[in-house]
């Protein structure tokens, strides 16, 4: 009798349905070239990450790794996250570009976003933003503001991102002030706020009265509010920096791109995609005008900041020579993306060379 019941309870058991366990949350890391502060690019990639973590809650496990630098460091941080089962990973500058593929080929189970690099494998996806649209509206904004018609531009490396950006500045400022010139030094880091700010202020030396910067810090805002001038915050709104001096910012979004990628690997769906997104698509916007901006200027930088959003406005279409006077785009034609994203010169009106 015994030994029936126990079979009778052991067979209602098992047909008893399983429990099902919800599956380990996807594990995403970004990997991150300079240290977190309040502004820069760093904190705009951060607020991605956060809002990948408000969206997916439990479904994910995020973590970051700040201040490592290009080359063999980036290798062996991006390995080990391979190797701890992260199987998102994002590598958010351009010098990460070859590491994340080299060690893309040694686990091809996880996925790679490559953000401000160009080549992309089976498991490596690029994604970057037209951060050149902000720009040429700050540009806009700098050419109503000036006095001396003299700008700065301190840049990190000239890489094609970084001259998109230049170049797209000054013709930015140009088109409301054909006698501007942008005066631009290379630094040759993305973050070294001592030599950002001794380098803001060198062009304010040489007459620039607004200035615009291609780094991590916000040492050129401190420099230009230290010295009474104008600056186009980068990355974040750094108002808090420079209250006085922040002319506008170029701010840059990541959490709804990220948020969508994470989504696309837990479903199944990601792929190497090659994704370049703008004002368009919220990616990059001009706000957080200064106390020292006059309505109407205001006004006109976000009627063509509308204008780039529906495609009436290409800041790269032509007439356009470069600043050794050759022909680079003819008038009706406009420079493709191929060969923005591949520029290799500098526009009429900016003094200086390509640098090293």
């Amino acid at each position: 009798m015994y030994k029936n019941l126990a079979a009778a309870f052991a067979a209602a058991l098992l047909s008893l349905p399983a429990t099902s366990q919800p599956p380990p949350p996807l594990k995403i890391a970004w990997v991150h070239v300079a240290p977190l502060t309040p502004a820069g690019w760093v904190r705009q990639h951060e607020e991605g990450r956060e809002a990948v973590q408000a969206a997916l809650g439990q479904r994910v496990q995020t973590r970051s790794v700040e201040n490592v630098p290009e080359g063999a460091d980036a290798e062996r941080v991006i390995r080990d996250l391979a190797q701890q089962g992260y199987g998102l990973i994002f590598t958010p500058s351009f010098g990460y570009m070859e590491p994340t593929l080299k060690v893309a080929r040694d686990f091809p189970q996880v996925k790679f976003e490559s953000i401000t690099g160009y080549k992309t494998a089976p498991n490596v996806a690029t994604a970057n933003a037209r951060y050149y649209e902000g720009r040429y509206l700050a540009g806009v904004a700098a050419g109503r503001m000036t006095r001396t018609h003299v700008a700065g531009y301190v840049a990190g490396f000239p890489i094609p991102e970084v001259l998109q950006g230049l170049n797209a500045f000054t013709l930015g400022m140009r088109s409301v002030d054909p006698a501007a010139q942008v005066k631009v030094i290379w630094l040759n880091t993305w973050f070294d706020p001592p030599r950002e700010r001794e380098a803001a202020m060198t062009l304010f030396n040489q007459q620039a009265d607004v200035v615009a910067f291609h780094s991590a810090s916000t040492a050129v805002m401190a420099a230009a509010q230290e010295r009474g001038k104008l600056a186009i915050a980068y990355h974040s709104d750094m108002r808090f920096a420079a209250p006085d001096a922040q002319l506008l910012a170029v701010t840059h979004h990541w959490g709804d791109y990220y948020t969508r990628r994470a989504r696309q690997v837990l479903d199944g769906t990601w792929k190497p995609q090659q994704f370049w997104g703008g004002v368009r698509d919220g990616m990059v916007k001009v706000e957080h005008f200064g106390p020292r901006v006059p309505p109407a200027v205001r006004d006109e930088v976000l009627a063509r900041q509308r204008d780039l959003a529906a495609g009436r406005l290409n800041p790269f279409a032509g007439p356009i020579q470069d600043n050794r006077g050759n022909p680079v785009v003819p008038p009706g034609r406009a420079l493709s993306d191929e060969r923005i994203l591949g520029m290799d010169f500098l526009v009429e009106g900016v003094q200086g060379t390509l640098g090293k």
